[in-house]
């Protein structure tokens, strides 16, 4: 079992940068795979980043080049640093933990990027 928080939305101005962080109940450090979710209003929830238990990532090609995803093992906790924040990036962000075939979710955390 892994219980996930996310931390660090808010209202964000366009161009902006924002740094969400998931803290984990235990040790991510054999955990398959931690990502990043989003799902905006009336809308499917879809892949921002994710990054394997050796530090491999993978981007949606909406963020790709502007996302950064990490991972402190010692800390337990998941990084995502998103610049040049458009309004589209608008959505509930949610923290996802994959491993031995059960997957978890954080409760999500609100970005909204508007002037």
């Amino acid at each position: 079992q892994v219980q996930l928080v996310e931390s660090g939305g808010g209202l964000m101005q366009p161009g902006g940068s924002l740094r969400l962080s998931c803290l984990a109940s235990r040790d991510i450090g054999s955990i398959n795979t931690m990502g990043w979710y989003r799902q905006a209003p009336g809308k499917q929830r879809e892949l921002v980043a994710r990054i394997s238990s050796i530090g491999s990532p993978e981007y949606a090609a909406s963020v790709k080049g502007r996302s950064t995803i990490s991972r402190d093992n010692n800390k337990n906790t998941v990084y995502l640093q998103m610049n040049s924040l458009k309004p589209e990036d608008t959505a509930v962000y949610y923290c996802n933990a994959f491993t031995h075939s059960m997957e978890y979710w954080g409760q999500g955390t609100q970005v909204t990027v508007s002037s």
